[in-house]
């Protein structure tokens, strides 16, 4: 089960940096006391709300961070909770809901094949009950809707688009090797400095490390997406986010790779799924497909996805982009904690209570 603090997260986190700034400011709001943390157009964002998002967010650790870790990890989530309402706001006024039905089946699958014990251990050590998590996925899903309705259908590629194209970057279609796609799902025997998977998991020892790996292999076994499982469990900054794929690697590259790697690779299908260990580090390994070297053109297999999902990816990431940045220059935003840390010189300030 995947538990996010927010859909933008994971899909707009660059954008929401790009972002942190922007609408902040003005006079402080004194009807608000301080356990209000920011005032979006009038409506409050209380500490509890950010607390509640850093405990869906981070992995809870035995070793609390420094106070002033912890407030900035907080303030990067309230910064969240802001662009969330903005938008939020946007989607009641409009008349988009979500209904209680929608919130139980986006739980069901976060849920997954969890067993109701692993989760209620998992709920339990991040201080959550059942109705937090379905709080944060209403707010999800109605945030969703809204960039679905303002961006993802305004981000549609025709096929007169996909042609030109193609004509355009004819040669780039032209292979001059093999190529296979590959996606892993990587697994550490220690504790990494940079974890970028959904759930913060990270195992830290050898045992951890192939225990973790057993079970990610039993669940692929039993059908589980490995996608889903890459965006959850990969210890791989880079891969993880996107669900552990690492594109099109062309075969003088993975020569280059361990030879344990690149034999595997070699000896595959695609659709299998295998593991290698290198270094005591498990590597689970899905190839993807396998394109031999030759022109492609636009009747074969893939060739049009590809092309499809590269042009809406890019034109749904510059509409998104604009659509946040649009929407946090109407809104009248006063960021209070932030202003109060700038005026404690970085330090937590006095008289907030920063709670794990």
């Amino acid at each position: 089960m995947r538990l996010s603090a927010s859909v933008p997260t994971l899909s707009l986190a660059a954008a929401l940096v790009a972002l942190a700034a922007a609408g902040c400011g003005g006079p402080a709001t004194p009807a608000f006391g301080p356990d209000v943390w920011a005032v979006v157009d009038g409506r409050p964002i209380r500490q509890a709300d950010v607390e509640l998002a850093y405990r869906a967010a981070v992995q809870p650790s035995q070793e609390p961070p420094p106070a002033e870790e912890l407030l900035a990890t907080q303030l990067t989530l309230l910064d969240e909770l802001i662009t969330q309402d903005i938008l939020g706001e946007r989607a009641r006024t409009s008349g988009l809901q979500v209904t209680d039905a929608e919130v139980d089946q986006a739980f069901a699958e976060r849920k997954g094949d969890m067993t109701d014990a692993a989760m209620s251990l998992q709920l339990a050590q991040r201080n959550l009950t059942i109705d937090d998590v379905k709080s944060v996925l209403r707010r999800e899903l109605l945030v969703q809707k809204v960039l679905d309705r303002d961006v993802t259908e305004k981000a549609a590629v025709t096929d007169e688009e996909i042609t030109a194209f193609f004509e355009q970057n004819r040669a780039r279609f032209n292979l001059s090797e093999a190529q296979y796609r590959i996606a892993q799902i990587v697994v550490t025997p220690q504790r990494d400095a940079q974890i970028a998977n959904r759930l913060n998991d990270d195992a830290t020892t050898p045992d951890e490390a192939r225990r973790k790996a057993e079970m990610v292999f039993e669940r692929l076994r039993g059908g589980a997406d490995f996608q889903q499982l890459a965006a959850d469990y990969s210890e791989d900054p880079q891969s993880a986010p996107s669900g552990g794929d690492l594109g099109f690697i062309p075969e003088s590259s993975l020569k280059q790779a361990p030879a344990a790697l690149r034999d595997l690779v070699l000896k595959m299908e695609p659709g299998n799924v295998n593991t290698v260990v290198i270094n005591g580090a498990y590597t689970i390994v899905l190839l993807v497909a396998h394109e031999p070297a030759g022109q492609r053109d636009l009747t074969m297999p893939g060739v049009k996805d590809t092309i499809r999902d590269g042009l809406r990816e890019r034109r749904d990431r510059l509409l998104r982009t604009a659509y946040l940045a649009e929407a946090r220059s109407g809104a009248t935003v006063d960021n209070r904690i932030a202003r109060s840390v700038i005026g404690s010189q970085g330090k937590p300030p006095a008289g907030i209570i920063v709670n794990k």
